[in-house]
C-alpha cells in the first residue's frame, strides 16, 4: 500500500486583529439575527395555539393543561435562548477588550 499524496498547504493567515474583530461582529449579529427569528417563531406558535393569527379563528376554550404545555415548551426555549444571550455578551465584551487594548497598543507605538 502507498502513502497518501498530501499537498504541501500554506497555514498562515495574513489578517489583522481589526479585521478578525470585524468578523467576530458581525457573527454576533448574524447570531442575534438568528434568535430573534426564534423568538418571533416561539410569539407565533402561541398566537396560533389561541387562534389569533390573521385568517384564524380564535378559540373559544382552551384547557389549563395546554395552556400550561404550552407555556413550559415556550419558556424552555427563551431560557436556552436567554442562556445564548449571555455568551453573545461576553463574546462582545471580550472583542470590545481586544479591540480596546489594540487602540492602546497603537497610541503607545507612535
Amino acid at each position: 500500500m502507498s502513502m497518501p499524496n498530501i499537498p504541501e498547504v500554506n497555514t498562515k493567515i495574513d489578517i489583522t486583529t481589526t479585521q478578525a474583530s470585524n468578523v467576530v461582529l458581525a457573527s454576533i449579529g448574524f447570531e442575534e439575527l438568528g434568535l430573534a427569528h426564534i423568538i418571533n417563531a416561539e410569539g407565533e406558535k402561541i398566537q396560533s395555539f389561541l387562534g389569533t393569527l390573521e385568517g384564524q379563528e380564535v378559540r373559544k376554550e382552551v384547557e389549563i393543561e395546554e395552556l400550561e404545555k404550552l407555556d413550559k415548551i415556550v419558556n424552555d426555549s427563551l431560557k436556552a435562548i436567554t442562556k445564548k444571550e449571555l455568551l453573545l455578551l461576553m463574546k462582545l465584551e471580550e472583542t470590545k477588550e481586544i479591540l480596546e487594548n489594540e487602540k492602546y497598543e497603537y497610541i503607545q507605538t507612535d
